[in-house]
């Protein structure tokens, strides 16, 4: 079984077609193809071609994690049930995260903090609410507190600068509107009405 041609893709110019005998028997990442050191001409046995094959699939849905992660972080358990989700098996599903975590594309703590800055620069939250949002992503425990920590000063501030930000709008220049809207992002009640009142006071 000879290979007859390595091809360029045309849609995925990072990966390439092995043609044997002719016709089309799998592709490989440009990483792959290097390090598979494979040209054109090589002889292959029937088990060499299988392996390439299984390399190629292996390839693809290491690929398509690496796009996912490179939408936004994830979580270990948000990238572990991606995988599942395309039946990848326990054993590939394991091999994957430890690669994955050797990049440091896998971190828990990293990811945290992460989540933790978008919340306060872009949808500014309480601690309460990103403390019950990490632990959906099954973030552990210890790793939430050491992230968000008891920051209570810190979130009071955050909290009058919200009321601020939002006064400019029509919609929450009526109290209980921007009350109930600030009680949906997890402040409590006592610490909503001392913010309102360091407004009213400005």
């Amino acid at each position: 079984m000879k290979i007859t041609s390595i091809k360029q893709q045309a849609k995925r110019v990072d990966r390439y077609s092995i043609f044997i005998d002719e016709d089309y028997a799998f592709s490989l990442s440009e990483g792959s193809l290097l390090d598979s050191r494979l040209a054109k001409g090589d002889e292959l046995t029937r088990q060499q071609v299988e392996d390439f094959k299984q390399l190629s699939a292996d390839d693809k849905l290491y690929n398509l994690v690496i796009r996912y992660i490179a939408i936004r972080p994830r979580s270990q358990w948000e990238i572990e049930t991606y995988l599942d989700r395309k039946d990848s098996p326990a054993p590939k599903i394991e091999q994957i995260t430890n690669k994955l975590s050797r990049l440091g594309l896998i971190d828990d703590t990293k990811f945290a903090q992460a989540f933790v800055n978008d919340r306060r620069l872009l949808r500014p939250t309480s601690r309460r609410k990103m403390i019950i949002e990490l632990k959906k992503k099954h973030v552990a425990n210890d790793t939430i507190q050491a992230v968000v920590g008891n920051e209570s000063a810190d979130e009071r501030h955050a909290l009058v600068d919200i009321v601020r930000r939002k006064r400019k709008q029509t919609r929450y220049q009526d109290d209980l509107k921007l009350m109930q809207y600030l009680a949906r992002q997890g402040f409590s009640y006592g610490d909503i009405k001392a913010a309102l009142q360091v407004d009213e006071d400005s």
